[in-house]
């Protein structure tokens, strides 16, 4: 009788445990997406890194690779993708100013048709999503602080409405896919996070006031530096998606996620200058069009729902951010 030409090989079928998750991460190689990718690995789970590093970067988790946990794949999520996962963590977009309206078509299309993607995806498979909405989508807000039933005060086509708009229609999606087809979603609106691992190029205060703050370079302030924000450190704000993701299909959102103290341009320019015992000088500019006078989250449903309040106050976190950059800086070729 003839031999299979299997017989006497060892059993090659593919391994599936139930108990280890399946996690998608697109804009994983972002600053905040590097930084899930790294807890989500740290609590065992299964991760694939997706990214197109239009403002993402391989070496955010170059460290990873060699992990046996951990997928990288380069796609741009305005392409449908067919994979099998149980989570979608939804992070792909630029985010900072400079990089979002270097081509503010494509970001509404990466926003936009984007979520359609992953929705669609998500229902194919019935994985449950997250997607990371902004406090962008209060625009430039009429009440302080933000919370989540006020409506926003958004222009429809001035020069940040690419993001701006683009998150808040990808929330319309994300709400009528629930509502039409039962899909287990989750909608964070992240406010400021800052932290090691941003670009030094980023184009966001922190970033810019800590880069120019270590070379000497003048700090710039756009307008008075009367404007306020809120600044949450990217451990908190990491814990926030996680716990989010982690609650029950009820809780869909939107949740703020960000830190509630908040502080004037210049008082964080103050606060970088004596952190990093610098000598720049101050600057002042115009205020860009439609930037927005005042923002801070009201974070009454996240201590609720998802037990969370950020841990790590301002100073704390600036120090942890300095000592990055300036290592970054310091072995950089210029």
């Amino acid at each position: 009788m003839a031999k299979s030409p299997l017989e006497g090989m060892a059993d090659v079928t593919p391994s599936y445990d139930p108990m280890v998750k399946r996690v998608m991460v697109t804009g994983g190689a972002g600053f905040l997406g590097s930084h899930l990718c790294d807890r989500l690995i740290e609590a065992g789970n299964e991760v694939l890194c997706v990214d197109n590093y239009f403002t993402g970067r391989r070496s955010n988790v170059a460290h990873l690779l060699d992990h046996a946990n951990f997928e990288l794949m380069r796609h741009d999520v305005t392409f449908p993708l067919y994979v099998e996962v149980d989570e979608i963590y939804n992070l792909a977009c630029p985010a900072s100013p400079v990089h979002y309206q270097h081509d503010p078509v494509q970001t509404t299309k990466t926003s936009v048709h984007g979520a359609i993607n992953m929705l669609g995806l998500a229902k194919r498979i019935n994985a449950k999503i997250f997607q990371a909405s902004t406090s962008e989508v209060y625009g430039d807000p009429s009440v302080d602080p933000q919370t989540e039933e006020y409506w926003g005060n958004v222009n429809p086509i001035g020069i940040r409405s690419c993001y701006d708009e683009g998150k808040r229609c990808a929330e319309t999606l994300f709400f009528d896919y629930h509502r039409q087809h039962d899909l287990r979603i989750k909608v964070g609106r992240i406010f400021n996070t800052y932290g090691p691992g941003m670009h030094p190029k980023d184009g966001r205060v922190v970033s810019n006031f800590i880069v120019q703050a270590l070379k000497g370079d003048p700090i710039t302030i756009f307008g008075n530096g009367e404007q306020t924000r809120s600044f949450c450190y990217v451990d908190d704000l990491i814990a926030a998606v996680m716990a989010m993701m982690a609650t029950e299909d009820d809780v869909t959102g939107p949740i703020n996620l960000g830190n509630p103290g908040e502080f004037s341009m210049l008082e964080l320019a103050e606060t970088v200058l004596e952190l990093t015992g610098s000598s720049s000088r101050l600057v002042f500019q115009p205020l860009p069009h439609d930037d927005p006078k005042q923002r801070c989250p009201d974070i009454s449903k996240a201590k609720k729902y998802l037990g969370w309040a950020p841990k790590v106050p301002l100073r704390e976190g600036l120090g942890k951010t300095i000592t990055y950059f300036d290592a970054l800086l310091s072995g950089r070729e210029d």
